[in-house]
């Protein structure tokens, strides 16, 4: 989701961007090239020579280069065989990686190096480099998957100077299948009642759930919020990225603006770093995720006196928002 009523923005996902030349360097698999680019061949489960790779699942894979050079082809191999949900086209997955450039024999930076993260994107949307991806859709959550990637379906003739992978060179991937998160997904649990003097939430299963404003109540002047089914996750901490379902709502009329389920379902979000409103940064950092949250946003920490779509300045916000994943 684009930026809608200045809250929510589609993070890019770019890790093994395929940048040009004095482009900041980004943290994920590139997008899909916005211009022209190489047809991407049929990934076929074999080919010679294959490298190897060993090692346990979730932790950094080894690549084994063999002699000779790549054959050309997309490879797409199941190393190890999971047993969670099979990944279906747009189901939001994340995925830990190692990698290798072929050409070169070198290491490539990896997700389990210190300080990267996991990638969490749509499967099969055609919004990364082919290598992530076709190569998750019809795999197992627990898999590990290795992917020889020609250059038409890595960085092409662009390369990736920070990655230090230079034009048309294959790039070997070991890829960690960790989550699955179908995009009507919600939390789960039953629902505890908030406070009287916070709007109460009916529970519409896979659906936006109904937000009733309570009556004669005054908007809050401070930030209000309420745990309605409390995760069994970790906390959600500043700086990642969240997957989320959401609605909201205004306190002057409990009119809807804004929900994840209008536009295409779950949505990921960075939390933490203004890259949404301060009530967000505030309401949802500590959260365990799997949790269901509500918040009641002032002015102060939503738009403030700037009118939005929907939104009028000055507006109290209420939103309930489902914590589906974090990264």
């Amino acid at each position: 989701m684009r930026r809608r009523a200045g809250l929510l923005v589609l993070l890019p996902m770019l890790v093994l961007a395929a940048c040009s030349s004095g482009t900041p360097a980004k943290s994920g698999p590139s997008p899909a090239p916005t211009s022209a680019s190489p047809s991407v061949p049929a990934p076929v489960g074999s080919a010679s020579p294959m490298p190897m790779v060993s090692g346990e699942f979730g932790k950094k894979a080894t690549i084994t280069l063999p002699g000779g050079q790549p054959s050309g082809q997309f490879v797409v191999s199941t190393v190890i065989e999971g047993d969670g949900a099979t990944v279906n086209k747009g189901d939001w997955v994340t995925v830990n990686y190692t990698a290798k450039d072929w050409t070169t024999g070198k290491d490539v930076p990896s997700s389990y190096d210190p300080g990267a993260k996991p990638q969490l994107y749509q499967a099969g949307l055609g919004q990364l480099v082919p290598a992530f991806d076709q190569s998750v859709v019809g795999k197992k959550v627990g898999s590990r998957v290795l992917v020889v990637a020609p250059p038409a379906t890595a960085f092409a003739d662009n390369g990736n100077q920070q990655l230090g992978v230079g034009k048309n060179e294959t790039v070997v991937f070991a890829l960690d299948i960790t989550q699955a998160v179908p995009q009507d997904s919600v939390v789960t649990g039953t629902p505890t009642t908030p406070p009287a003097s916070m709007p109460q939430v009916k529970d519409n299963g896979k659906a936006a759930p109904t937000i009733t404003i309570p009556s004669g109540e005054p908007a809050p002047t401070q930030l209000q919020t309420s745990v309605l089914i409390t995760g069994d996750g970790k906390p959600v901490q500043s700086g990642q990225t969240l997957l989320v379902q959401y609605t909201g709502v205004l306190w002057s009329n409990g009119q809807q603006f804004d929900s994840s389920w209008t536009h295409g379902g779950a949505q990921a979000l960075q939390v933490g770093n203004g890259s949404v409103i301060a009530g967000w940064d505030q309401g949802l950092i500590g959260k365990p995720v799997g949790s269901r949250v509500e918040l009641v946003i002032p002015p102060a920490l939503g738009y403030k006196d700037q009118a939005q779509n929907g939104i009028p300045a000055n507006s109290t916000l209420v939103f309930v928002i489902d914590i589906l994943e974090a990264v």
